[in-house]
């Protein structure tokens, strides 16, 4: 029997119309033993120390978890100088963005954002029933924030900010974004998607911890410790915000999806910060090294401020796709886009920088 499902057969059941017309969501492709998997812009490192072994200390599987995590609801809290009611704990900040859609809109109402951005924002509208409205990014792959707040209209219920913009890198600086949420309406939610903020080294990037202290009661900053914390596998994300709208976020979500194991491995990565800086320290550079020497071999890379590059390769995109592929360096495609390259191993740039040249 083959393991891929036939997405034109017919459903066995009644099932809606645009949910049967979306396609599901699919994680960058795995790698072979001898290829770099450069798809899912995950951390190359290692666990943090102490993690693997935080991960093996919490064995008490046959118990629930605790549903709110709270000591790393409190752990965050303090972070961020705001009480634990603030934060809300989830598995990953992906299934936060779902639960805030779900929160806010519904039939005939619209969920903004930039695009191309990161491909779960159309589904995550399409799944709450409401009605998607990407607004084409500029030329240099950043966010038209002045086009995004002309198209608010009285439907908007969700407006989603992705800085460092995933997949083609630039981030929003912190005067444009402040300009904007002031021409937002205050009743309509705005997510600052900040999963690659600890990677961000442009001093002028907006903050979610700045945000979060102007006390705007609209914004909710959006988190992950899948990326530079390395716990991708462990899927634990987290919110900060107003504690109402994360009440309607936890109203939404499936009860005791963070796991303990994911809780503890979070605390212990929170506790090897020191660590963690150095580590995303040497990927920041590794990430500009890279994209300064593609621009070389002629390729048009955007500012990269998350832990990627982005080649915006358009209708060519599957195309030099596959030529990384054969040359053992698996890349995730935007058909019709562009390239995004994750930074991975030392060892791949040489390689990476090749095939780019080759294939420019």
């Amino acid at each position: 029997m083959s393991e891929t499902p036939d997405e034109t057969a017919a459903f066995p059941v009644r099932v809606r119309p645009e949910i049967a017309g979306l396609p599901p969501y699919r994680q960058g492709k795995q790698a072979g033993a001898d290829a770099f998997k450069l798809s899912s812009n995950e951390n190359p490192f290692d666990p943090l120390p102490g993690v693997v072994a935080a991960v093996q200390s919490a064995t008490s599987f046959n118990r629930y978890p605790d549903a709110l995590a709270t000591r790393l609801r409190s752990r965050l809290a303090d972070r961020f100088g705001i009480t634990p009611d603030a934060v809300h704990i989830a598995a990953g900040s992906v299934s936060i963005l779902y639960q805030l859609a779900q929160a806010t809109s519904g039939p005939g109402d619209e969920i903004l954002f930039s695009w191309r951005s990161f491909e779960a924002y159309p589904g995550l509208a399409t799944v709450a029933g409401a009605t998607a409205v990407p607004v084409p990014n500029r030329g240099d792959g950043t966010h038209d924030l002045d086009a995004m707040a002309a198209a608010i209209t009285e439907r908007t219920r969700l407006v989603i900010v992705c800085t460092p913009n995933n997949p083609t890198g630039p981030v929003v600086t912190q005067e444009a974004f402040d300009a904007f949420v002031a021409a937002v309406p205050s009743d309509v939610l705005v997510v600052l998607d900040e999963a690659y903020a600890e990677f961000v080294t442009d001093p002028d990037a907006v903050r979610g911890e700045d945000v979060i202290a102007e006390g705007r009661p609209n914004v909710v900053v959006l988190r992950t410790f899948s990326k530079a914390y390395g716990l991708a596998g462990l899927r634990v994300g987290y919110a900060v915000g107003h504690s109402r709208i994360l009440d309607a976020a936890r109203t939404t979500g499936i009860p005791l999806s963070v796991t303990a194991a994911a809780e503890e491995a979070a605390l212990a990565s929170l506790d090897a910060e020191d660590a963690l800086r150095e580590r995303v320290a040497v990927i920041a550079e590794r990430r500009d090294r890279l994209a300064e020497r593609l621009r070389e071999t002629g390729w048009d890379v955007p500012a990269a401020q998350g832990n990627f590059v982005w080649l915006p390769a358009g209708n060519r995109a599957l195309a030099v796709a596959a030529a990384f592929e054969a040359a053992g360096i698996i890349v995730r495609p935007f058909d019709g886009d562009g390239v995004r390259i994750s930074v991975g191993e030392a060892e791949a740039v040489e390689r990476i920088v090749e095939v780019a040249r080759a294939a420019r």
